[in-house]
């Protein structure tokens, strides 16, 4: 068990990173982890908000085995499908998860405190069946504190304004462009609208949008590489923080304008920026790039569990690192573009292989869970 003077000293820059108005969620949830009490210990000492998950991580936890074996005995006996078998395991996670931060919940206002599971990522082209998994999931999580997670594909976009207006929160995930983010945050502002002609109480609609990091670096790097020019080398590890920072810029136009300023009155609730995939991928570049330049203040930095242990111990909080570089930020896009690689073509590449990276993690997930069904004697459907 760690001391209070333990915890204090290691969450140094966690709790300057906190106060800077940047939001720490957990990107892991496994059972264990909420079993053991490791989530509650990450939120009393590391200054955790909230937990995201997605297809990979429950992958990856429930594919392990490890703390399923009796709700899986159980699910055999009842001979259910291994569709309703993985989403009975997964919902009792986020309910648990829901539950050890429901307290953060209340003592923001429902700002934090937030748990996010995914719709099916086999779904994500199909605007109908997106909008009613994410009715289905709100009501078997039945937690007020639970975001259903939503890509922004172009089928996403009109099932997050619906969703919304049911009065449901939503994490928009999957967002890697600039002109793709301007699309969701306008899909939010319609479902407040929407929320709000059904007289629901906007107050209570909240929505984060995921816009993925390092993935842009990685893309961008390799085609830097491959060209190996001394000007192509100098832009490598600029490009998504410039991604990034221009992202913060437009949502700061967005929920600064008149459509806005309608539904601000209202009492909604600003759709906050939430740093995703902000787990360093080059060993070359410093481990906490993506905590240290996102620094600004509505934003939500979500870290696997490395990043935030290498954040507690050597982060460098500085403020913000974010609202002064907006113009740096178009020069270095604008750079990576003149040397012939394209913004737009790398995006929807990061797009597609973001949606189909998801969809082989839950095959994987429904092939194990097929597995240990049929293990304790009952054919899965």
């Amino acid at each position: 068990m760690i001391t209070v003077t333990e915890a204090t000293a290691t969450a140094g820059a966690l709790k300057r990173l906190s106060d800077e108005g940047v939001s720490i969620w957990l990107d892991d949830l496994s059972r264990g982890r909420i079993e053991s009490g490791n989530l509650a210990e990450l939120v009393g000492t590391k200054h955790v908000v909230g937990v995201t998950t997605n297809p990979s991580i429950f992958q990856a936890a429930i594919g392990s085995g490890k703390g399923y074996e009796e709700q899986l005995t159980d699910l055999a006996t009842r001979g259910v499908t291994v569709d309703e078998a993985v989403r009975m395991m997964t919902t009792a996670d986020v309910r648990a998860a829901a539950d050890v931060l429901r307290q953060v919940y209340d003592a923001t206002g429902g700002r934090d405190g937030r748990v996010s599971i995914e719709v099916d990522p086999r779904l994500a082209h199909d605007t109908r069946a997106t909008i009613a998994e994410a009715k289905q999931l709100a009501w078997l999580v039945d937690r007020p504190n639970v975001m259903i997670k939503i890509p922004a594909t172009t089928a996403g976009l009109p099932a997050i304004t619906e969703v919304i207006g049911l009065g449901i929160s939503v994490n928009v995930t999957l967002i890697f462009s600039l002109e793709r983010y301007r699309e969701v945050m306008d899909a939010y502002l319609a479902g407040l609208e929407k929320a709000a002609k059904k007289g629901l109480d906007l107050s209570t609609i909240h929505s984060v949008a995921s816009f993925f990091v390092s993935r842009v670096d990685s893309e961008i790097d390799k085609r830097l590489t491959v060209l190996g020019t001394d000007a192509a080398l100098a832009l490598k590890g600029r490009a998504a923080l410039a991604n990034a920072r221009l992202a913060y810029e437009a949502y700061e136009e967005v929920f600064s304008g008149e459509r806005w300023t309608a539904l601000g009155g209202a009492r909604a609730n600003k759709q906050r920026p939430l740093w995703a995939s902000t787990g360093v991928k080059d060993p070359a570049y410093k481990d906490t790039l993506y905590v240290d330049d996102l620094v600004a203040p509505g934003t939500v930095n979500t870290m696997p569990e490395a990043t935030l242990n290498a954040t507690a111990d050597h982060g460098e909080i500085t403020g913000d690192t974010v609202t002064g570089g907006y113009a740096q930020a178009r020069a270095d896009l604008a750079a990576v573009e003149a040397l012939g690689i394209s913004y737009d073509e790398v995006v929807q590449q990061l797009e597609d292989e973001g949606v189909a990276k998801f969809a082989v993690a839950w095959q994987d997930l429904l092939d194990a869970v097929t597995k240990s069904l049929n293990s304790k004697g009952v054919d899965a459907e």
